[in-house]
């Protein structure tokens, strides 16, 4: 699989501490009635951790797998999990991509943020299916949607700022259509010192749009969205159940 990561994974941390402030609260209410006793947890794309945090602190009693294909954001997550006594003792960290890991026999329900859209959709059926045969019935697969349904264009925004010691990080994403239902997304980190740009990292990916009813459609199992108490959808996960 492409290492989409390292060229940036510098700024990772930024990114996944907002965004495990606004999943990790949903992600926890799913996974609260998760029966662990089939087997493992399966995180696939695990970046740094966080999420894999909030998988361990909702789930007490499940053991973990997270694999991640990024040795730069690998490294990161293997020392989140050192050092805590808890998740090293229920983490195992593994190098693996959603098109070719090894899974585990049997899984208790899986967990997939950030990496979806990165698969074809030929790529992500085979994985629906390898992931559904060692699901138990009712097994949950927690998708992160990422609220792109469908190519468009995206102007370039800042999404994030930031400022650690001197200096003033500032994140900057847009995307535009590819082919079929491809976007290519168009990512630059600019530090800034004294109101100057020193440095920049740009980057680019193409992603496969789609949205949770396709995914249904593809794994052949029914989904549904998190919604909050009063009703409103959270567009960024889905859930699709065996």
């Amino acid at each position: 699989m492409i290492d989409y990561y390292s060229p940036s994974a510098e700024f990772y941390e930024m990114v996944a501490t907002r965004h495990t402030a606004s999943s990790g609260p949903p992600l926890t209410r799913v996974l609260a009635d998760v029966d662990v006793s089939h087997g493992p947890v399966l995180e696939i794309g695990a970046g740094t951790g966080r999420i894999t945090e909030v998988i361990a602190s909702a789930l007490p009693e499940a053991d973990i797998v997270a694999a991640e294909p990024s040795a730069t954001m690998r490294a990161v997550l293997t020392s989140r999990i050192a050092r805590d006594p808890d998740l090293r003792r229920r983490v195992t960290v593994v190098d693996g991509s959603a098109q070719d890991m090894e899974l585990p026999e049997r899984l208790s329900a899986v967990v997939i943020f950030g990496v979806a859209g990165h698969l074809t959709p030929a790529e992500r059926g085979s994985l629906w299916r390898r992931l559904s045969d060692r699901l138990p019935d009712g097994g949950l697969i927690v998708v992160e949607l990422m609220g792109v349904s469908s190519p468009r264009v995206i102007p370039p925004v800042m999404s994030l700022r930031e400022t650690i010691g001197r200096q003033t990080y500032e994140w900057w994403i847009g995307g535009e259509p590819a082919h079929g239902d491809a976007m290519r997304f168009t990512t630059t980190w600019k530090v800034l010192r004294d109101g100057r740009t020193v440095r920049e990292v740009a980057d680019d990916y193409i992603w496969h749009t789609f949205d949770v009813a396709r995914l249904a459609r593809e794994a052949g199992m029914t989904s549904r969205r998190i919604t909050e108490a009063a009703g409103q959808a959270i567009p960024e996960i889905g859930v699709l159940v065996k």
